[in-house]
């Protein structure tokens, strides 16, 4: 099991580089042309794509090295919590003035339809006046 644990490892490098080669830009290959990249992988199928992982391809880097000093973080804004965030309570706020006029809206179209369907029950026309509600 070992033994072929030498020859599959290369192989599945080397397959793996190739395919990473060719699904790669153009522009986004070092160093060489993209076509150089792939027969350098193919013909030196154990070296070839440890070359082309390690130096073939750019690496998205966040600029200004890998993570920021200190100095950047404690400039950074700070995460707040919903509670806490006087930009959220004010948009809740304003949200639920909305839905409350909204609501009253519905209460009074539904009492404006109710009262039509007393009239049309009780014979009165649209424009005759409402009969009284104690009789």
């Amino acid at each position: 099991m070992l033994r072929a644990l030498i020859y599959i490892l290369p192989l599945a490098l080397t397959i793996y580089a190739f395919i990473d080669c060719l699904n790669t830009p153009e522009d986004e290959a070092k160093h060489l042309p993209k076509v150089a990249w792939v027969f350098i992988i193919l013909l030196f199928w154990i070296v070839g794509p440890i070359v082309w992982l390690v130096a073939g391809k750019l690496r998205n880097v966040p600029e200004g090295g890998r993570t920021p000093s200190e100095w950047h973080r404690r400039q950074r804004t700070t995460w707040v919590a919903p509670d806490d965030n006087p930009d959220f309570l004010k948009s809740l706020k304003d949200e639920n003035k909305k839905d409350e006029s909204l609501l009253k809206d519905w209460e009074a179209d539904l009492r404006r339809r109710e009262e039509e369907i007393k009239r049309r029950e009780s014979g009165a026309g649209p424009e005759d006046p409402a009969p009284p509600a104690g009789t």
